[in-house]
């Protein structure tokens, strides 16, 4: 059941909150706790501080924060302003960091003490009016002019905020993981983010007296609608952790101030190692984990399920969908391996690249898209918004089935897919058989030339327990779950594989390692 009322402007929602339910406790973490009366108080104040430093509608500020409360008031606050809030990865190359700044052409950067020498290194370059630094005491006479972030949030503006948005307007950009590429941004509406809080978080039972632990990273897509607007629009409480660590999350899993934590969000490496790493979860309150940003395994599904006795629900989503496209729900039947069905009111398509037609149940195709959730483009790039979104349909780029009763089992990505000898092969497929096996903690698979077959996939592993790693049993295993071509040629050990904070395989990184071997 889609639950409209969620779908409001940001000032509206906190509005409520605020009159609603004042003292109760919308972010936590190490540093600083937050009520929603005091949301709605300090997003407004810097708001209008965003605006007496010379920020215009539609101007971009620039969010450079590792993982805190910070993050998730000025993803409320900027678009209060009428600006648009973008964030970039804290653990981003400068190189990146100055693309994501110069691109976007923000006006503005909010970032923490740790970050501050960066960001003075780009000024120079940039066109911003000034930088608020979250800690420490910026210094005298720099430019552009450097602001403590904590007496914006203290002390009133002489103006409130515009809180002009439309619904359709760009309030969010964040950029692409690039994975296949350089970075683009995507723009993110509150129509499209709100409406799969509507539509996904909260009919699946995400709701006012749940406690969210999320050790996820706040700039990406899934945190941003989840984890900070899903939160805010339900007026749930949440505890933000710096980073994701077995032992945090254990440890914070048995409750704290803001009540036992309830849903536990996260992405399939970390349930992978949760599982991996614990005997037992002492959590009294826990009764739903999400898994979304990579393909969840059904192997870690199954095995996390039965060693901890919650349900672990995994979903499909991309940053240009404002996160989700599919859901498993909590009441049912699931198919494990798979991401689901289709958000009710969202409409999927499986299309044939080559033909353009729909595929058959059971057949594979990519997927495509429709719904108010679908971005309204790149940031200045024409070209690539409509190559991706044809007639209202955005091409996802990533391959999928479904089977007889609507569930989806995505098998790859268009330019992953390998070809031996005319066979395909989707590393996904070859993935799950590994991470059956006792003996693969984590894998990744790529495609490598080939003299005479074109390619080969060449399997990247990281072995479970100390000892070496049987290559030998291990291919048998995977003879016994594949057929024969989708077998790995060989096998390479290494001690973790490459990812982005959504947990996405960085391949390229695998394939440069082998082109380098």
């Amino acid at each position: 059941m889609l639950r409209t009322e969620y779908i409001r402007p940001v000032h509206e929602i906190l509005a409520g909150h605020a009159a609603g339910r004042p003292d109760r406790t919308a972010f936590v973490d190490d540093v600083r706790t937050i009520t929603y009366a005091e949301l709605s108080g300090t997003t407004a104040r810097l708001a209008g501080h965003l605006q007496e430093a010379g920020v215009e509608r539609g101007d971009r500020v620039l969010l450079y924060l590792n993982n805190r409360v910070e993050v998730a008031e000025s993803y409320l606050a900027v678009p209060r302003s009428g600006a648009v809030a973008v964030c970039v990865n804290p653990a981003s190359p400068v190189t990146e960091v100055e693309h994501v700044l110069g691109d976007s052409g923000a006006r503005v950067v909010i970032t923490d003490a740790e970050h501050l020498d960066v960001v003075r290194g780009l000024a120079s370059g940039a066109d911003l009016l000034a930088v608020v630094v979250v800690g420490g005491v910026p210094a005298e006479g720099v430019e552009p002019r450097e602001i403590a972030y904590a007496d914006l949030v203290a002390a009133p503006a002489a103006q409130g905020p515009r809180d002009c948005l439309g619904l359709d307007d760009t309030a969010w950009m964040l950029y692409t993981s690039g994975t296949t590429g350089r970075p683009k941004g995507v723009y993110l509406t509150q129509r499209g983010c709100f409406w799969v809080v509507a539509a996904c978080w909260a009919p699946i039972g995400i709701g006012p007296d749940d406690v969210l632990l999320s050790p996820l990273p706040l700039f990406h897509s899934y945190a941003l609608v989840l984890c900070v607007l899903g939160v805010a629009a339900v007026g749930a409480s949440e505890r933000i952790l710096p980073r994701f660590s077995v032992d945090d999350v254990a440890e914070r899993l048995t409750g704290g101030p803001e009540g036992d934590v309830t849903v536990l969000p996260g992405v399939p490496t970390m349930f992978h190692y949760l599982v991996d790493r614990l005997e037992t979860l002492d959590a009294p309150g826990l009764r739903m984990c999400i898994s979304a940003g990579a393909i969840l395994a059904a192997a870690v599904n199954e095995r996390f399920e039965a060693a901890f006795s919650v349900p672990l629900l995994d979903g499909y989503g991309i940053t240009e969908t404002s996160t989700m496209v599919t859901m498993n729900w909590p009441t049912g039947e699931r198919v494990m391996g798979s991401c689901g069905l289709p958000l009710p009111g969202l409409t999927v398509r499986l299309v044939d690249p080559a033909t353009l037609r729909d595929v058959l149940p059971g057949e594979e195709g990519e997927i495509w898209v429709q719904g108010p959730n679908v971005t309204p483009g790149y940031h200045h790039l024409p070209d690539a918004t409509a190559a991706a979104i044809v007639d209202g349909w955005y091409r996802t780029g990533d391959l999928a089935r479904r089977d007889g009763h609507g569930y989806l089992r995505i098998s790859g990505r268009t330019k992953e897919l390998i070809i031996r000898g005319g066979e395909n092969i989707y590393p996904a497929e070859v993935e799950d058989a590994l991470l059956g096996m006792d003996a693969v903690a984590d894998a990744a698979v790529v495609g490598v030339p080939h003299e005479h077959l074109g390619e080969v996939p060449v399997a990247f592993v990281v072995p479970r327990g100390p000892g070496p790693l049987d290559h030998d049993a291990v291919l048998a295993g995977a003879r016994q779950r594949l057929s024969s071509f989708k077998v790995p040629a060989r096998l390479v050990e290494v001690g973790a594989i490459p990812r982005t904070g959504s947990g996405k395989i960085l391949r390229f990184r695998l394939r440069d390692q082998v082109a380098s071997g």
